[in-house]
């Protein structure tokens, strides 16, 4: 199928061909994360199976048709293309939904890096800026700038990193080592590759038309307490991809910049509801397929690669069972 069809009608046949979860009872060691569903092997290793569940405001809002294969061939593509700025957790590839990972102590806190004043979190700069604040992150901020107007430099905004429910909350670099959150010499470690991951993430989007306007990285620590790569890199959960084309004039406008990021169901919740507080709406099924065409069409301006569709009647889960039989006796 030709890439400008596929759009929300060319995916209207499978509305239903979602991953909602993956619970499979062969696997050993079962833990639902936000999106990945986690199985612990023996040997280090660990299964993290990308479900079509989108997770934003710190809640569940939707399953997106193909989201979760998107999310991780994506992540396999930039984890190759960064693998010589820092060691990454892959090991093997079983799956468009699965990657088998080695199992690391996971950094503490999460490290967004940012070009522009944007977002829609509570944790964003922009969120906070609109509030009066001109301090965050331990940094400081000038009066009169734009909503999604480019910072004068690249910036780390680190967080803690909350569990299932809980609300990340903003730190600073010094509260990051005062509160032992990470040695000296790893938050050096951290912020050195974190921003160097970016530029090479900013340097590639930008041959294909993108700006790659900031994202989230997690680190971990192997067994040796070198420092790996984990979760996922530059996808459209975790970063915020605009088109360069048409950025600058919408920015003069005052209009949100184009997106192909999970903004497209962030922005529609928040148009509608107080997304920390309120029950969430019911987003209608046109939402949900533009937003799976928006997916699709970032896996094929990143990664110059056509999404093939799977053979109606696939079952994600059946085939995701078949291609990890062979673990289930492990």
């Amino acid at each position: 199928m030709e890439r400008q069809r596929l759009n929300a009608q060319a995916l209207a046949p499978y509305a239903d061909h979602v991953l909602a979860d993956a619970f499979i009872p062969e696997l050993p060691n079962f833990y639902r994360g936000k999106v990945r569903d986690n199985y612990d092997l023996a040997h280090g290793e660990r299964v993290l199976i990308a479900t079509d569940r989108v997770s934003a405001f710190d809640r569940n809002l939707a399953a997106i048709p193909f989201k979760g294969r998107v999310l991780t061939e994506i992540a396999r593509f930039w984890f190759e293309a960064t693998g010589d700025l820092c060691p990454n957790h892959v090991r093997a590839d079983p799956d468009p939904n699965v990657m088998i990972v080695e199992r690391l102590e996971m950094a503490p806190v999460e490290i967004v890096v940012r070009d522009y004043l944007a977002g829609t979190t509570n944790t964003s700069i922009l969120t906070m800026y609109r509030s009066g604040a001109r301090r965050m992150y331990g940094l400081a901020f000038p009066d009169g700038m734009r909503a999604n107007e480019k910072l004068p430099q690249t910036i780390l905004t680190p967080t803690t990193k909350a569990g299932h429910g809980a609300h990340d909350a903003p730190l600073g670099a010094d509260e990051i080592l005062d509160l032992g959150l990470l040695t000296p010499r790893q938050w050096e470690d951290v912020s050195q590759k974190a921003l160097a991951l970016f530029a090479r993430g900013r340097e590639i989007a930008a041959a294909r038309g993108l700006i790659l306007a900031d994202t989230k990285y997690e680190f971990g620590f192997n067994a040796e307490g070198h420092l790996i790569l984990a979760d996922e890199i530059h996808t459209p959960d975790s970063s915020r991809f605009w088109l360069a084309e048409t950025y600058e004039a919408r920015l003069a406008a005052g209009a949100a910049p184009d997106s192909l990021d999970k903004d497209f169901i962030r922005n529609w919740v928040a148009a509608r509801c107080d997304p920390y507080r309120d029950a969430i709406p019911e987003i209608p099924q046109n939402v949900v397929l533009e937003a799976a065409a928006t997916y699709l069409r970032i896996f094929e301006t990143i990664t110059g690669r056509d999404f093939v569709l799977p053979a109606p009647g696939e079952t994600p889960l059946e085939r995701i069972r078949a291609n990890l039989a062979h673990l289930f006796a492990r």
